[in-house]
């Protein structure tokens, strides 16, 4: 009747990553990406992505980036030492660390993740949200 919770970093998601950064390599230097991402090895320098391009970055649970992250979507089971800037969204998964700060759209955290840093909604998402509530509380005056 109920499934029983198991450990899924990222074997369910409905990503489709282009690219993979396995676990045996390291990386140098900024990436600029046209194409979802997924780290399971080290990136040592920033990750960007053009803004507007719905491009998703994951960390998997045994990759590491020190740098900035700058996507539409991000996604960390494992470890960030640098700033985060999802446009849309971030998720973070148990056992995940993250040493700086983060700016979202929405934000989803798992018990266990440890993050070390301001957490701020982004403007545009928090205007969304706030035309919604009032939305709401205007269609709940009129009943």
């Amino acid at each position: 009747m109920f499934e029983k919770i198991k450990n899924k970093a990222f074997a369910d998601t409905q990503e489709r990553f282009d690219t993979l950064v396995g676990r045996t390599t390291t990386i140098y230097g900024r990436l600029v990406l046209l194409d979802s991402v997924r780290i399971d090895g080290k990136v040592l320098g920033n990750i960007e992505t053009a803004p507007g391009n719905k491009i998703s970055v994951a960390i998997g649970p045994t990759g590491e980036v020190t740098g900035d992250i700058t996507a539409h979507r991000v996604l960390v089971a494992g470890k960030v030492d640098g700033n985060i800037y999802a446009a849309e969204r971030v998720e973070f998964h148990k056992d995940s660390l993250v040493n700086g700060d983060i700016s979202y759209g929405s934000i989803s955290v798992e018990h266990g993740a440890r993050l070390l840093g301001m957490i701020v909604q982004n403007k545009s998402a928090a205007q969304s949200a706030n035309r919604a509530l009032a939305a709401i509380q205007n269609a709940q005056t009129k009943s």
